[in-house]
């Protein structure tokens, strides 16, 4: 009979040095007193303790096809970073990992980005955890296979990118993990966490995307016209003319600005980063059918089924995902804390993050938050 056990038996996360959760060149934080994502929640979840194959790992060398960032030097606390691609159902998926020892970090990327949006963090989180970061099928430089080989249904869901996600943890992590999450990255976390509980021990949604677009959201009278404008883009020349006018540096530079809040943040590399694989063979096939896909999971039908706990994290400056709105997702029960990251904006993983007395205090909240209750 199978007995009621705590998802987070597994060693906790000690000597886990993080830049205030995941931030470069800040004060680090010693993460052995906060236990990270270690409250102690008992479930009725089996764990199973061979993981079933899905795929394969080839192993390869960092390529100018593969990273927009090559020859970085290694500082002396960090990681080196391996580029390695593996075989998910015959398609190509590009990650990149680091750390060799300690529980694993999954870092997943939001919309139009991919693994190099984790360059600043995956070395740095490497040196006590196992770090992967993944290019979601249809992004960065995983293959991105033309939707229109799967009939009607549509391909680039968030259950997609979930099973993916899933079964990126069996036959690569082989292990259960901590999913941390940017954009509409927090919405294929939730959908993995949701779809096979035992593979994830926790979830940190940063910045998480509200989906303002989602049908559900929108007028009903407005809803007709929704789905004309979407099956324009779609299967007329009009949507791959605008795709084609706002894939230029000068246009991903300007959104990027805008979106981030700080354009010091917004040099040629991140915006090349962004770019350089947006402009691969498939990539415009990927751009129009997810931006016409406002159908699926909203972040409040996914929180209410997840099973284990949620930190949130809010760039308190993002022009896109309202703090005000997202706010309200830290009434959840899986929700155990909402914490505000001053002067960030969409995507606060890529800055250089000064340390403020705002965040000591809620760094503090979190100590006392994650701290195991004495036995």
């Amino acid at each position: 009979m199978a007995a009621n056990v705590s998802i987070f038996a597994a060693p906790p996360l000690t000597n886990l040095k993080i830049p205030l959760l995941f931030f470069k060149n800040t004060s680090f934080l010693d993460f052995a007193e906060i236990h990270f994502l270690r409250q102690s929640i008992s479930t009725g979840i089996v764990r199973s303790p061979t993981p079933r194959r899905i795929g394969s790992v080839s192993c390869t060398s960092v390529t100018d096809e593969a990273s927009t960032f090559k020859d970085r030097p290694v500082a002396e606390n960090e990681q080196q970073v391996q580029t390695l691609t593996w075989k998910w159902k015959g398609y190509s998926i590009r990650y990149q990992c680091a750390g060799n020892s300690g529980p694993a970090l999954v870092l997943v990327h939001g919309f139009g980005a991919n693994s190099d949006h984790w360059r600043k963090n995956t070395p740095i989180l490497g040196k006590s955890h196992r770090v992967y970061s993944i290019d979601l099928i249809g992004y960065g430089y995983s293959d991105k296979p033309n939707p229109r080989e799967f009939g009607s249904e549509p391909f680039y869901t968030f259950e997609t990118w979930g099973e993916q996600l899933n079964d990126f943890c069996l036959d690569v992590v082989k292990d259960e993990a901590f999913f941390i999450c940017n954009s509409i990255g927090g919405l294929v976390g939730l959908q993995a966490a949701v779809s096979k509980p035992e593979m994830c021990r926790g979830l940190m949604l940063i910045n998480i995307s509200l989906r303002m677009l989602h049908i559900k959201k929108q007028p009903f009278i407005g809803r007709p016209f929704i789905r004309a404008f979407q099956n324009l883009l779609r299967n007329t020349p009009v949507g791959k003319l605008f795709f084609k006018s706002i894939a230029t540096q000068e246009t991903v530079k300007s959104i990027l600005c805008q979106c981030y809040h700080d354009s010091s943040q917004v040099t040629d590399e991140l915006v090349e980063a962004i770019l350089r694989p947006g402009l691969e063979p498939g990539a415009v096939d990927v751009f129009l059918e997810f931006i016409c896909y406002s159908g699926g999971p909203l972040p409040e039908d996914l929180l209410p089924l997840v099973k284990c706990p949620v930190l949130i994290a809010w760039g308190e400056k993002d022009p896109w995902e309202p703090i005000d709105l997202g706010r309200a997702y830290g009434n959840f029960d899986a929700v155990e804390d909402f914490v505000v990251l001053p002067e960030a904006g969409h995507c606060p993983q890529i800055f250089g993050w000064k340390q403020t007395s705002s965040c000591r205090r809620k760094v503090e909240t979190l100590r006392r938050l994650w701290d195991p209750p004495p036995f």
